[in-house]
């Protein structure tokens, strides 16, 4: 909570750290109330709630944020509400360090039991650098940062970011602007360049793009609505590129309406024992402008159970759909991409389903399950510490990605999805990276395979941020 210091409140003596209240002065023999007991049972009043070491951050925003002090009812109440102000004051990222002080008022308008609780803050240097590397789905990369955070005093923050990895390379600016009062209600807008290599396809592909998005809570679900408007450059990767990547090569505009919601009730990302995971993505593309019209779905649910011995039980569905408006064909860019160590493992990366001379074209349809067995290392070694970051799990994955007619009903496009599914199974140690991403080095034996599907078999290794 910071460093808390409190005067006397008469007739309870405070000294010593964290309040220090001394057992012996609280104890009254015919009572015996414990120490907490008498600390609930004070009532006091918040008088007054300070903020020192303001530079350029405006007071009105942080009103929002530590208005809730004064409800405080008695001294733990006082501790606690003054914890979430602060952990609140953190959160707007413009702040350096916190501390908080709670001390007996003074003055003519002291009251006996009056309290004020003075917040001393540090705020974050006006400008500010970072390098740091990020795993993405089976690729890394450096990441170089500049930020300008609290542009005009209420938290907004530019940023500056560049990225060189091992399949992409970006740059962006990006302008983060959040609701006063509701951080979790925010714009961002976004100007970008992304180049980016897939080698399963024998393509590159430019992106030059603007991008405004929404996000915001309701009830328990999270939104993101977005517009995005693209300039794309596509073109082959290697002079054998099949014919079908060679006619997709060229310029195009998109520019497309999206919506995202979540209801996340895990109690960790990667390495979850209970809770839930509900995401359903929407995108529709051509109505705001563009040569490029389609309507695209997609969704992700995830479960998870706690069963004996720390182990873990999870299982995971996927599926998505794309159908293209106004009788113009697909673009290989927006596409569905299955197979890999994310995905349906023992398959080579997005090397299932359509493809013309080696080159994976992607589809317009699929589906993807996978179950888990989540168990600590045997013996438990490191436990408590470094061992804790290490899961053993035994695997089952399935799934099919094809293109579908859609003039033949939805009874048709269940059949062609359950034809010719791939699956397989195995095991392998899986390793946690902070609460973000995860590596996997796993044992794999593929089944269902097709003609012109690559696989894995045997060893395969996996990084990334989101998994099957």
């Amino acid at each position: 909570m910071g460093t808390v210091h409190a005067k006397s409140l008469d007739p309870l003596p405070m000294h010593g750290r964290d309040l220090g209240v001394n057992p012996d002065d609280l104890m009254e023999p015919p009572e015996q109330e414990s120490k907490q007991e008498i600390l609930e049972n004070k009532d006091v009043v918040v008088q007054h709630v300070n903020i020192q070491g303001l530079g350029r951050t405006k007071e009105d925003l942080l009103g929002y944020e530590i208005s809730d002090v004064f409800h405080a009812k008695n001294l733990i109440d006082v501790m606690k509400r003054a914890h979430v102000a602060r952990l609140r004051l953190l959160r707007l990222g413009v702040f350096k360090e916190v501390e908080v002080l709670i001390d007996t008022s003074e003055g003519k308008d002291a009251l006996p039991n009056g309290l004020d609780v003075t917040f001393e803050v540090t705020e974050i240097k006006r400008l500010t650098g970072s390098y740091n590397t990020m795993v993405g789905n089976n690729e890394g990369s450096m990441v170089l940062g500049l930020k300008l955070p609290n542009v005009f005093g209420r938290a907004e923050k530019v940023t500056f970011q560049f990225s060189y990895g091992t399949k992409e390379t970006s740059y962006g600016l990006s302008f983060f602007k959040p609701q006063p009062g509701y951080f979790e209600r925010n714009f961002t807008l976004n100007l970008y360049k992304v180049t980016g290599q897939f080698p399963w396809s024998s393509l590159k592909e430019t992106d030059r793009g603007l991008s405004a998005e929404l996000n915001f809570p309701l009830g328990v679900t999270s939104h993101t609505l977005k517009w995005e408007g693209v300039w794309r450059e596509l073109g082959c990767l290697a002079r054998s590129a099949s014919f079908a990547v060679r006619e997709e090569s060229g310029h195009s505009l998109k520019s497309a309406l999206s919506h995202s919601m979540s209801i996340d009730s895990r109690n960790s990302a990667i390495f979850p024992n209970r809770g839930a995971l509900l995401r359903i993505n929407q995108e529709l593309a051509g109505y705001t402008g563009g040569d490029a019209s389609f309507l695209k779905e997609d969704f992700e649910l995830q479960l998870n159970q706690k069963l004996f011995w720390d182990s873990v039980l999870s299982a995971s569905l996927w599926g998505g759909m794309l159908y293209p408006i106004g009788g113009q064909p697909s673009c290989i860019a927006d596409r569905f991409y299955l197979g890999g160590p994310t995905s349906v493992r023992g398959f080579g990366m997005y090397s299932i389903g359509p493809q013309s001379e080696g080159d994976y074209l992607g589809g317009e349809a699929y589906w993807a399950g996978g179950v888990h067995l989540y168990t600590p290392l045997p013996f438990r070694p490191g436990k408590g510490g470094f061992g804790d970051l290490f899961r053993m799990h035994f695997f089952l994955n399935a799934g099919n990605l094809c293109n579908l007619n859609y003039g033949e009903g939805p009874q048709a496009h269940l059949q062609r999805l359950a034809e010719c599914i791939r699956w397989s199974y195995g095991a392998g140690i899986v390793l946690r990276l902070g609460n973000i991403a995860r590596l996997e080095l796993n044992y794999c034996v593929p089944m269902g395979v097709q003609s012109g599907d690559r696989i894995c078999d045997g060893v395969q290794f996996g990084a990334g941020i989101r998994f099957l």
